[in-house]
């Protein structure tokens, strides 16, 4: 249990509340986070998800570095094919110009939305994920001192460690043969974390960046006193991933008591394949499932998700982990 253990918000968006609510809770779960000895806090890009106010990701990054004093701050992540790289580079300068020492670039390839609020993103057709690679390049450049046409600045000269994030073998692979830290998305792509871990070290070179593999795990965990009341909170969770199933995103509803009054039989099959590896309970059931699964994945660092309802509630639950870190 000695690894680090990092923070993922969605920034919740509930029923009966506003992204302005959203906000302050990111705020204040930063600020517990740090205060609790997590790692790192990421944010991540969503777009048109009633339930999700992390959209402008990189002005909320902002929000919580400035609301914290030592705890990373980053994106889990920015789905670069939806940007011009020249914009990250220089948002991400801004940030770390902003906040130095303290910022995160995590990337992905996917649309983070439907396929209709993507073309309304990406105004185009041609940026389908397949030139990701091309992307980063780009990216990475404008990193780099030299003499070149187009500049980031601020950006140019930074070190901002940047992160690939995947939910299948893609950008396992890529992080592999550039060396790059990985991220991948075991809280909805359970079944694919052992294949996509094996791709990223099989394929690893070392870099300028890091001498050996590192990742980093996705894991939603919704810890309480007891394991009822996690299983009760963790309904939340469940409505929103039954919600996307039926194309029918929705802000986060309260727990209820008993998931078999909404979905099918099929419904619940196909959100254990998604949310399977959910690690719900006391904190003594909690540390004896997310010790089986770092033993089981050899992860470096665990990115832990939890979609809860209340923002006591939540924040407790991050607390009990906070607490095997110590224990």
């Amino acid at each position: 249990m000695s690894i680090k253990y990092s923070v993922l918000d969605l920034s919740p968006i509930t029923t009966g509340g506003t992204p302005t609510d959203s906000f302050r809770n990111t705020a204040d779960l930063a600020r517990q986070a740090e205060k609790w000895g997590y790692n790192r806090y990421w944010l991540a890009e969503h777009h048109n998800m009633p339930g999700i106010a992390s959209s402008a990701t990189a002005v909320v990054i902002g929000h919580v570095a400035a609301s914290t004093k030592t705890i990373r701050v980053g994106s889990g992540g920015i789905m670069l094919p939806n940007h011009s790289p020249l914009v990250i580079a220089e948002q991400f300068g801004t940030l770390e110009s902003l906040f130095p020492g303290r910022i995160d670039l995590g990337l992905g390839r996917a649309p983070g939305t439907d396929q209709v609020t993507m073309r309304a993103l990406r105004r185009d057709s041609r940026s389908d994920g397949h030139d990701f690679p091309d992307q980063l390049a780009e990216l990475r450049a404008y990193f780099q001192p030299g003499n070149k046409p187009v500049r980031a600045i601020p950006g140019e000269g930074l070190n901002i460690p940047i992160w690939l994030l995947g939910s299948s073998g893609f950008s396992a692979q890529l992080a592999g043969q550039l060396g790059l830290p990985f991220s991948f998305a075991s809280h909805f792509s359970p079944n694919n974390t052992l294949p996509a871990l094996s791709l990223y070290r099989r394929y690893f070179q070392p870099s300028d960046v890091l001498d050996k593999p590192y990742a980093m795990l996705g894991v939603n965990i919704i810890a309480a006193d007891t394991d009822e009341e996690a299983q009760r909170l963790a309904t939340s969770m469940q409505q929103q991933f039954l919600n996307l199933i039926r194309n029918k995103p929705a802000p986060l509803h309260p727990p209820v008591d008993n998931m078999d009054e909404l979905w099918t039989e099929y419904e619940k099959a196909t959100l254990q394949q998604q949310i399977g590896s959910s690690i719900i309970g006391s904190p003594e059931t909690v540390k004896r499932k997310l010790s089986a699964f770092i033993h089981e994945t050899e992860a470096d660092e665990i990115m832990v998700n939890a979609q809860i309802y209340d923002h006591e509630a939540r924040l407790h639950s991050f607390e009990i982990v906070a607490d095997l870190q110590h224990s």
